[in-house]
C-alpha cells in the first residue's frame, strides 16, 4: 500500500486526489496533509482520513484546529513554512503530492526530495523556477518525479517504453481558454469573473487566469523541457479546444502518439499515484463517438505570455524564476482589481527586460531572483 502526503489538500488538485483515494481505499493510505487558509475543509478532511500530521498556513488556524479536535484524534499540527516542510518530509509517507500553486511549492518539494520521497508533481512552478536543480537532486537522491499535469502525464504515457532518442518533438495541447476567439479590441475590460470561467476545466483561480492568458501553457513548456529533456525548439504548442487529446509525441519516423481522455484531473492523478499499475474505475471514460477534434495555432499577438515563457526558457539561468514570480504577482493584482487583464503580460515583460540573468549556484540564488521580481512588479504597479 502506498503512503501519501498531500501539499495543498484543500485546493482543486488536492480535493480530486482525495476523491481518487476514496475510489481506491485499499491501495493508498493518507499520512499527512498541508492546507492554506481553508481550515474548515481541512478539519473535515482530518476527521475523515485521520492523517498523523497536518499543517495550516496561519498559527491561529492551527490553534483553532487543535481546539476543534480537542484531543479526540492523535495528530501533529503545524503551521507556516515549517509545517509545509514537516508534511513534505514526514517519515510515514513514501510519496508526496505537491499540489500547491505557485513558487511556494519549491522549498517543500526540495525538502521531500532530500527525504527520499517520490514526487507526484502538480506544482509546475517548481520546475519552471528551478528545473535544472530539482531534476539533478532527484537523480542524486534516487527520487522519481511523477508528472500530474494532464499534458505532462499524456507525454509521459506516450513515451513509456520508447527510445527517447527517437522523439522528434513534443506537442503540448492547450484549450485556448475562455478568450480564444476574442478579437484584440475585445481583450480590454476583461473582469476576473470572466477570466475564471474556464470552458473545460475546474481549477484554482491562479491557474485558471494563467490558462486565460496562455501563461499556463508557457510554464508547461518549461516544465516539459526539464521533465523530458527536450530542447525548446522541439516543443510545440497546439490549441485544441475540446481538451480530449491531452498532448502528443511525434517520433522521427513521422508517427504521432496521442493520449486521450475526458478533461478530468482524476485520471492523471490516478496514473501518477499508482504507476506503473492501471486500476479499473475512478475517472469517467470517454463516450464514443466523441465528435470533431480540432487544432489551431496559438495567437501570440493576443496572448504574448506564451512567447515570454519560451524566451525565458531559452535564456535560462534565473530568467524563468523571474518570469514565474512576476506573473504570480501580476495575476494576483488582476484578481484584486489593481490591474487590467491585458496588463499581466506587459508587467511580466517589463520585469524580464530589467533583469540581468545569472547562473545560479544554489537554491538561494533562485529565491533571490524570485524576491527581486516580486518587488519589481509591485513597484511598477504603484508607479
Amino acid at each position: 500500500m502506498k503512503q501519501l502526503a498531500i501539499l495543498g489538500s484543500t485546493g482543486s488538485i488536492g480535493r480530486q486526489a482525495l476523491q481518487v483515494l476514496d475510489d481506491f481505499p485499499d491501495d493508498i493510505q493518507l499520512m499527512a496533509l498541508a492546507a492554506g487558509n481553508n481550515k474548515q475543509l481541512l478539519l473535515e478532511q482530518v476527521k475523515k482520513y485521520k492523517p498523523l500530521l497536518v499543517s495550516l498556513q496561519k498559527e491561529d488556524d492551527a490553534l483553532w484546529l487543535r481546539q476543534q479536535l480537542d484531543g479526540r484524534q492523535k495528530i501533529e499540527i503545524h503551521y507556516g513554512l515549517e509545517g509545509l516542510l514537516a508534511v513534505a518530509a514526514f517519515s510515514g509517507a513514501d510519496t508526496v503530492l505537491t499540489a500547491i500553486s505557485g513558487a511556494v511549492g519549491l522549498l517543500p518539494t526540495v525538502e521531500a526530495i532530500k527525504a527520499g520521497k517520490n514526487i507526484a508533481l502538480a506544482n509546475k512552478e517548481t520546475l519552471v523556477a528551478a528545473g535544472e536543480l530539482v531534476m539533478r537532486m532527484a537523480g542524486e537522491y534516487g527520487v522519481t518525479i511523477l508528472p500530474v499535469d494532464s499534458e505532462h502525464s499524456a507525454i509521459w504515457q506516450c513515451i513509456n517504453g520508447e527510445d527517447r532518442h527517437n522523439v522528434a518533438r513534443i506537442l503540448l495541447t492547450a484549450s485556448g481558454g475562455p478568450f480564444r476567439n476574442y478579437k484584440p479590441d475585445q481583450m480590454a475590460g476583461i473582469t476576473p469573473s470572466r477570466a475564471l470561467n474556464h470552458p473545460n476545466w475546474q481549477m484554482g483561480a491562479k491557474i485558471t487566469v494563467d490558462s486565460a492568458t496562455l501563461m499556463n501553457k508557457g510554464l508547461e513548456v518549461i516544465e516539459a523541457r526539464w521533465l523530458f529533456d527536450v530542447a525548446y525548439d522541439n516543443i510545440k504548442v497546439v490549441i485544441h479546444p475540446q481538451s480530449i487529446i491531452h498532448s502528443m509525441v511525434e517520433y522521427i519516423d513521422g508517427s504521432v502518439l496521442a493520449q486521450m481522455g475526458v478533461p478530468d484531473m482524476r485520471l492523471p492523478i490516478q496514473y501518477a499515484l499508482f504507476y506503473p499499475r492501471r486500476l479499473a474505475g475512478g475517472a469517467p471514460r470517454l463516450q464514443w463517438p466523441i465528435g470533431n477534434l480540432t487544432f489551431e495555432e496559438p495567437d501570440i499577438a493576443r496572448f504574448p505570455s506564451l512567447e515570454l515563457a519560451f524566451q525565458a526558457g531559452r535564456v535560462g539561468k534565473t530568467m524563468p524564476a523571474v518570469l514565474n514570480a512576476a506573473n504570480e504577482v501580476a495575476v494576483h493584482a488582476f484578481l484584486a482589481g489593481k490591474v487590467e487583464f491585458t496588463a499581466i503580460p506587459k508587467l511580466v515583460a517589463k520585469v524580464m527586460e530589467g533583469h540581468s540573468p545569472v547562473t545560479f549556484a544554489s537554491l538561494e540564488d533562485i529565491l533571490e531572483a524570485d524576491r527581486w521580481a516580486r518587488r519589481r512588479v509591485e513597484e511598477i504597479i504603484i508607479q
